[in-house]
Formats: structure tokens, C-alpha cells, sequence
């Protein structure tokens, strides 16, 4: 649905405003889906998400999905692409962890009572139907650990409602280990699923196909002179698009994989979310 040409530049203004102050932001189509930001993907007909014919990753010249499409630059703000979402756009959100922010999104009044009586309090936000109490620091994103309780920060966007009230305080130990719980170790164990139907061979078995596949992972990551993250997480969504539902990989390597994005700046953290947030997007 075409917006109003008032509310329109309006998004537009809070876009760049929050941009301009370091927050990377993207449009929101109704119910708060995000748009598909190339041409391939225009009215988000991917779903949402990277193109899984592209092994794993859509065929953009750079990120365009969900939370790995928010940006800081006003060129790509108003850029012709998003020139096309703005016009249909009906909110606008952003990265928690792109601003080194974590959002603890409290999703109905027993949430509510349940951080006023066990978090720090905060800069909080009302939404809809709770409030969001927002820390500064980053950590990993968790859906419901607990009751109407999610936590969003990096690999998530959060709608953005203004800047609410009180003062932001320093990402408590109490949030860090709601979201620990039940993570993944920093060295996985090796994908399993279920066999494939009737007993067949894994196609993707051959040796020298799996290893040459994980030498360009690494190359990859290696040779990665920005964007560091963003590569990382793409990297581990296309090698287990190919190879994470026939059980072909090891934790020898996985461990390459990490220890070439280690390489690079990444922490144990972030690989274990980069390879968490793959396997969700997958299904695995």
C-alpha cells in the first residue's frame, strides 16, 4: 500500500536522522516484514531471506535483507531501491547490535512486571503491546527466554518507536545470561540430520568436492577486507546450504571455518552466532 507522501518523508527524516547519529536502519512493509532491497528480490520475493538457489546467498552486490540491510549511509537511504520502499514503507526499524545496543522486548504486562522486578532499569520504549528496555552493549539475539521475553541485538532489527524515557545503562550480566542459555558451544559438533529417504548416497559426499568447498569458505573469509561479520554469516549460510542436511560435515571442518573467521577479528561469540543464526535461517 502506497503511503501518504507526509507520513512518507517522515520515515524518511527519522531514517536519516537515526543514521546520521550511527544507528543503521531499514524500511518496514506491513506487519513489519522488511523489504527485499535488489531487483531480484523486489516485493521480497525471496521470501525474506538469501536466495537458496544461490547457494546460500542472494546474487546483491552487497546485503540486503532484514537486519544485514540496515545502514548508516544516506546514499543507500535514498537510494532508487529504497526510494521504491519508502513509498510503501510503514515503519522504520534498525540494527540493536549495528549500534552497539542490545533490546530486551517485553511483550505483555507480565514481562513488563517481571524486568521491573529483576533488570536494571533503563532506557525504556512503549510498544503496542509491552515496552522495549534498551542496553548499551551488544550480544547475541534470543527469542523467548522466557515468557513474552526476546532479545534483540545483533543478526535482528527492532521497529523503531522513538527514544523513549530514562536513562540507557550498561548491558547488565542478568540479560547476558538469558541469552546464554542454552547457546551453542563455541566449536559445534558436526551438523547431523536425518538420513536421506530410501538410504541413498550423499551426493555431496566426494571428498574432493567437500574439501574444495571449505578451502573457498576460508578463502573467502580470508581474502574479506570489510564487512567482516556480514561475510562471516553469509560464508557459514552457503556452505551449509550445500553441505548441512546430508551430516557430510565434521568439527574439523567447522573448526577451520572459525578459526579462519577468528583470523580475521571475529570472536568465538560471534562465529557461534554467525554459524546459529545460518542453521535457523535453514531450517537445520
Amino acid at each position: 500500500m502506497t503511503q501518504p507522501t507526509d507520513i512518507r518523508r517522515e520515515h524518511l527524516r527519522t531514517a536519516l536522522s537515526l543514521a546520521a547519529s550511527g544507528i543503521p536502519v531499514l524500511p518496514l512493509r506491513a506487519r513489519k516484514v522488511p523489504f527485499g532491497n535488489c531487483r531480484r528480490c523486489a516485493g521480497n520475493a525471496c521470501g525474506g531471506r538469501p536466495n537458496m538457489k544461490t547457494a546460500g546467498l542472494c546474487a546483491c552486490p552487497a546485503p540486503c535483507h532484514a537486519w544485514a540491510a540496515a545502514t548508516t549511509d544516506p546514499d543507500v537511504i535514498q537510494s532508487a531501491v529504497w526510494r521504491h520502499a519508502w513509498v510503501r514503507a510503514t515503519a522504520v526499524a534498525y540494527h540493536p547490535g549495528g549500534a552497539w545496543l542490545t533490546v530486551v522486548d517485553l511483550d505483555n504486562a507480565a514481562a513488563i512486571t517481571w524486568a521491573r522486578e529483576n533488570l536494571p532499569a533503563t532506557q525504556t520504549v512503549a510498544t503496542t503491546r509491552g515496552e522495549h528496555w534498551i542496553y548499551q552493549g551488544p550480544m547475541r539475539s534470543v527469542n523467548a527466554v522466557r515468557p513474552g521475553v526476546d532479545i534483540k541485538s545483533t543478526m535482528a532489527y527492532a521497529r523503531w518507536l522513538g527514544a523513549g524515557t530514562g536513562t540507557m545503562t550498561e548491558l547488565p550480566d542478568v540479560v547476558r545470561a538469558l541469552g546464554a542459555k542454552g547457546s551453542a558451544p563455541a566449536r559445534p559438533a558436526a551438523v547431523t540430520v536425518p538420513a536421506l529417504p530410501g538410504g541413498g548416497e550423499c551426493p555431496h559426499r566426494t571428498p574432493a568436492y567437500l574439501e574444495r568447498g571449505i578451502a573457498m569458505a576460508v578463502q573467502r573469509i580470508t581474502e574479506a577486507n570489510s564487512t567482516i561479520h556480514h561475510t562471516v554469516y553469509r560464508t557459514f549460510l552457503a556452505v551449509l546450504s550445500t553441505h548441512g542436511r546430508c551430516g557430510c560435515l565434521t568439527e574439523d571442518h567447522i573448526a577451520r571455518l572459525f578459526t579462519a573467521a577468528q583470523a580475521k577479528g571475529e570472536t568465538p561469540r560471534h562465529c557461534t552466532d554467525a554459524w546459529t543464526n545460518a542453521r535457523i535461517t535453514l531450517g537445520l
